[in-house]
């Protein structure tokens, strides 16, 4: 079956499975029908792309010289060996042999100094662009060897490489096409609907069980959902709704899995105009969020209260939750502190797809019983992009974090929230220069409690990760740590 025939299937229902095929053998050349709300902007990570890139992409079509694992650890991927020296400031990486990218090129160290050099470039969007801003100097000595050089110890630099994929050298617009290493290569792209990945025979690594993957595209929560009750898709990378659970939950036909989650929905301020300036503000504003029924509402059972920035699934988190705890007494003695005894108003600026404008008229209501007035103003993900990411053009935003280990925002002013607290800086700046884990461990939770006394922003829940597939599609990841959805262990029966 052709590409563009798998890709017309996966746009329209079909009928469910006979319970006789759960008990196959998987089919080897199976096409994949992944139904998801996140389809990527473009298709380089550098530009604005989107979280729907890493779903789709990550580990997939392109590698990296390291690979964080669904499980949270950090593995060599396209190293088979690296060292650092004493002082840890050079590391020495040795390439794996037998590596081609898409094109039929053989992987070289040029290759992985020129794809370091476009996370790191003046024009890079990459959201983990200052996490490498330490690298002074990438060298290439032979084919097979990168030696990094260092301005200051940074203790995470395999971990941060997990997020530079490795793109050929001789690539040059990569936001409609790609040459990465993985096991997939870039089928048909429709944008707006479907983009397929079909299996690449020039794999240097272990093959992919299954023949292709096809991502399918929804704006809708609910269109998501009845494409797997009707067959057009075979697993929904991570469900919206708890509403919508128990049409999957007990039956036979389906199989739903929760998974540890590094999502966090929070409503960000900009901590550099008035009145986030001030720090009473953004805790009255925290005190008078009753996060616990938002949660609720959103999610039933589901879900997390967090009191910062930090899940549980990172080494330095701490239950901050009693910080600033919901009391609307409190906030209100706390905005006439701050000289705002009647209120404010501000205008929220809400992208357009769930949970967003539901929290929005959550915390609408919430504040208008401090005085606060909130003015929802809805746009598209590309506008947030522009609009608050770009320009800081904002009030106050909606946005879910997804990133694994992404305190570091906090030590960035420049990022678009604008929190400078000098005494974070330094924290998350000491912890990557520190000399052992547990160095680091203890400064960054000692960042944790002072974003989280500062009221950074108002960090309202951690999103459950739930994934909900058909019963006969086994071997995808549970947690998907970054957006990530490795596409290449899932099996399906005949």
């Amino acid at each position: 079956m052709t590409t563009k025939t798998l890709l017309l299937a996966a746009l329209l229902a079909g009928v469910a499975l006979p319970a006789s095929v759960l008990a196959q053998d998987f089919d080897p050349n199976a096409s994949i029908r992944i139904g998801s709300l996140y389809e990527p902007q473009n298709l380089d990570n550098t530009a604005g792309a989107g979280q729907g890139i890493n779903e789709a992409f990550n580990g997939n079509v392109y590698e990296a010289l390291f690979q964080l694992t669904d499980a949270g650890s950090v593995e060599p991927k396209l190293v088979e060996s690296y060292e650092a020296s004493e002082d840890g400031l050079t590391y020495t990486f040795t390439l794996k042999d037998g590596v081609t990218f898409h094109s039929g090129d053989p992987l070289t160290a040029a290759d992985v100094k020129y794809s370091i050099e476009r996370v790191t470039a003046e024009a890079s969007k990459s959201s983990r662009k200052k996490s490498l801003s330490t690298i002074t100097n990438i060298e290439t000595p032979d084919e097979k060897t990168v030696v990094i050089t260092l301005s200051a110890r940074s203790i995470s630099l395999p971990y941060n490489l997990s997020y530079v994929w490795i793109v050929n050298d001789a690539a040059a617009d990569i936001t409609a096409v790609e040459d990465g290493t993985g096991p997939y290569l870039l089928g048909e792209w429709r944008r707006g609907s479907a983009l397929a990945l079909e299996r690449y025979e020039g794999y240097w690594g272990e093959a992919p069980t299954n023949g292709e993957v096809i991502y399918t595209y929804f704006t809708d929560a609910t269109a998501l959902n009845n494409a797997l009750l009707t067959n057009a898709v075979d697993v929904i990378t991570s469900v919206q709704s708890p509403d919508s659970l128990a049409q999957f939950a007990g039956n036979p036909a389906f199989t739903v899995t929760e998974g540890a989650s590094t999502t966090k929905e929070l409503l960000a301020y900009n901590d550099r105009v008035a009145p986030f300036d001030n720090v009473k503000v953004r805790k009255a504003l925290a005190r008078a969020t009753d996060k616990a029924r938002l949660l609720n509402s959103i999610w039933g059972d589901y879900g997390t209260l967090i009191g910062s920035f930090v899940p549980p699934t990172d080494p330095w988190y701490v239950d901050l939750t009693g910080v600033d705890a919901y009391d609307v007494e409190s906030a209100k003695a706390l905005l006439a502190e701050a000289g705002y005894p009647d209120g404010f108003e501000f205008t929220l600026d809400t992208p357009d797809y769930d949970p967003h404008p539901i929290v929005a008229q959550f915390l609408q209501s919430e504040y208008a019983k401090i005085g606060v007035k909130v003015n929802i103003n809805i746009i598209t993900a590309n506008e947030w992009y522009t609009k608050v990411y770009q320009a800081h053009d904002f009030q106050a935003t909606l946005q879910e974090h997804v990133n694994h280990r992404d305190i570091v925002f906090y030590g960035n002013p420049d990022f678009y929230w604008g929190y400078n607290n000098p005494d974070v800086v330094k924290l998350i700046a000491d912890a990557e220069s520190a000399g052992s884990e547990a160095e680091q461990v203890e400064k960054l939770t000692e960042a944790n409690k002072i974003i989280a006394e500062d009221a950074a922003s108002n960090w309202l829940y951690l999103y459950p990760q739930i994934v909900v597939s058909a019963a006969n599609v086994t071997g995808y990841p549970i947690n998907g740590l970054n957006s990530q959805f490795f596409a290449y262990d899932i099996q399906k029966s005949e």
